[in-house]
């Protein structure tokens, strides 16, 4: 399949219209796929096939602990092309908007060194690659503020699998695809661990392709490519 095309995001922007009034300027039949959560044993290895035989690149959200714990995995992400991003440390139950804010940016800031530790060995200062998404899309105005301040681009979603809801394979398939013609176009969220999603993705990949969709990767401005 490939990928089409790489879109260079600008700092501090904030899209995805399930969470916010823009999206990024994607014309018809153009698809950025997402995965959260991860890196988890065995999905995450088994959508990276997926992606890898099919030469597609895709942006992967980690939780800072689980990349702590699975550095192989967010090093296998960077080397095979994939832009690696943050989605807090431990993704918390009673989410970031529930937090006291000096403890939330410090549950942002966390997650984002363990991920950049994990990926390129070191992290200091601003993240490597400064996108974020809320665990749960669950923002406050002030957050939202402290990170386009530090010119970190958050990304909600313009349509999702709702793989945190069991079903098949065949059925998520159903629903993803249901969902993308519908939108036409967008930025999808998938979980990378979810089994079910790793199972589905091969033949979600084939289906794009046989439908005319094509998968845009993206990067941040001025990188032109992952680091």
């Amino acid at each position: 399949m490939g990928t089409s095309r790489v879109m260079e995001v600008p700092a501090g922007v904030q899209v995805g219209t399930k969470s916010f009034p823009t999206t990024l300027p994607l014309a018809e039949k153009e698809v950025i796929l997402t995965f959260d959560d991860g890196p988890w044993p065995g999905t995450t290895a088994a959508i990276l096939d997926a992606l890898k035989a099919r030469c597609v690149r895709a942006t992967f959200f980690l939780i800072g602990q689980n990349a702590k714990a699975r550095p192989e995995l967010v090093r296998r992400q960077i080397a095979e092309g994939h832009t690696v991003a943050h989605h807090s440390m431990t993704h918390p139950t009673e989410t970031l908007a529930k937090m006291p804010f000096e403890a939330a940016v410090g549950e942002i800031d966390r997650g984002m060194a363990a991920d950049d530790l994990a990926a390129y060995g070191s992290a200091a200062g601003a993240p490597r690659v400064p996108f974020f998404r809320f665990p749960g899309f669950a923002s406050t105005p002030r957050l939202l503020d402290n990170l386009s301040a530090r010119g970190i681009s958050v990304f909600g979603a313009d349509f999702w699998a709702s793989d945190w809801n069991r079903m098949t394979p065949a059925q998520q398939l159903e629903l993803v695809l249901g969902r993308l013609e519908a939108a036409g176009r967008g930025i999808v969220l998938f979980h990378d661990t979810k089994a079910q999603t790793a199972e589905m993705i091969p033949a979600f990949l084939d289906a794009l392709a046989q439908r005319g969709y094509r998968v845009v990767h993206m990067v941040p401005a001025g990188t032109g490519g992952q680091k």
